[in-house]
């Protein structure tokens, strides 16, 4: 029975997913061969189930019908990263994001570059 397309990524899925958005279509070899470039050394056959799984939750797709197989994002980063935030702020700041806020800018100062783009999607959001 197929896994139901999910939200949630585990560690290593994320990992996967990291490699195919920056690198476009792959086979799972050649993202076990850029995770190995990373420092992230998996076994092949970790790396094919990691890739099956993704195309069974719906975040890539085979792009051919013959050996080998070659995948592509189907979810972009954006679309995904953003469900992740969402589902922090749910899960662990019950729905605030003004708690999650508090919890990043409290963390250690502002680097210049840091303060800079805040300051920036501040004065987008008073358009």
């Amino acid at each position: 029975m197929a896994r139901p397309a999910a939200n949630e990524l585990t560690q290593r899925e994320l990992e996967v997913m990291h490699v195919f958005w920056r690198h476009g279509g792959l086979t799972a070899a050649d993202a076990r061969d850029h995770l190995a470039a990373q420092g992230i050394d998996r076994a092949y056959v970790t790396v094919a189930n990691l890739v099956r799984i993704l195309v069974e939750k719906g975040f890539l797709e085979a792009t051919n019908e013959e050996r080998p197989f070659r995948y592509r994002p189907v979810r972009g980063f954006q679309e995904v990263s953003r469900n992740l935030v969402k589902e922090l702020v749910q899960r662990v700041f019950h729905g605030s994001r003004e708690e999650l806020l508090v919890q990043i800018l409290g963390q250690k100062k502002l680097t210049a570059k840091e303060r800079a783009l805040v300051e920036q999607i501040l004065k987008e959001q008073e358009k």
